[in-house]
């Protein structure tokens, strides 16, 4: 999240940044886990957390956006064949097969064979998809 990047290059803690922005540790805390979106907050408090942060209000909220817009270009418009085996792996946990392995198997050679052999889609883009569905799901 941009708010952690942002606090890092400053060398201060939520904490801190909750006591000078004026606002709850809990909320802070919630937004920079993505419980809260920060573009769902009220504009005073993304104001107070921009002030602080000494940057605009609309990189804060660009930032999210952003990466909003990018898992959704990330996760439409494949080739057909890895968008069949992305939608089988995703009713597959959605189900509990029995044949997540499998599944796992053929997405996982489908993102390679799309990235690697055919150049359809950006090593970001592979990169994306394997560590949404492939090591971070619980199969």
């Amino acid at each position: 999240m941009i708010i952690d990047e942002l606090l890092a290059k400053r060398n201060i803690t939520r904490y801190r940044l909750a006591l000078q922005a004026g606002i709850p540790h809990a909320t802070l805390n919630d937004i920079c886990s993505g419980k809260t979106k920060l573009e769902k907050c009220s504009a005073e408090t993304v104001y107070k957390l921009a002030k602080v942060l000494n940057v605009s209000m609309e990189l804060l909220t660009e930032g999210g956006i952003h990466q909003s817009e990018l898992e959704k270009a990330f996760e439409y418009g494949l080739p057909e064949y890895l968008q069949h085996d992305l939608d089988s792996y995703k009713e597959g946990l959605k189900t509990n097969s029995s044949l997540m392995d499998c599944l796992w198997g053929e997405l996982y050679g489908s993102i390679n064979l799309a990235e690697i052999n055919e150049g359809i889609i950006t090593s970001e883009h592979a990169d994306y998809l394997r560590k949404k569905y492939l090591f971070g799901a619980k199969a």
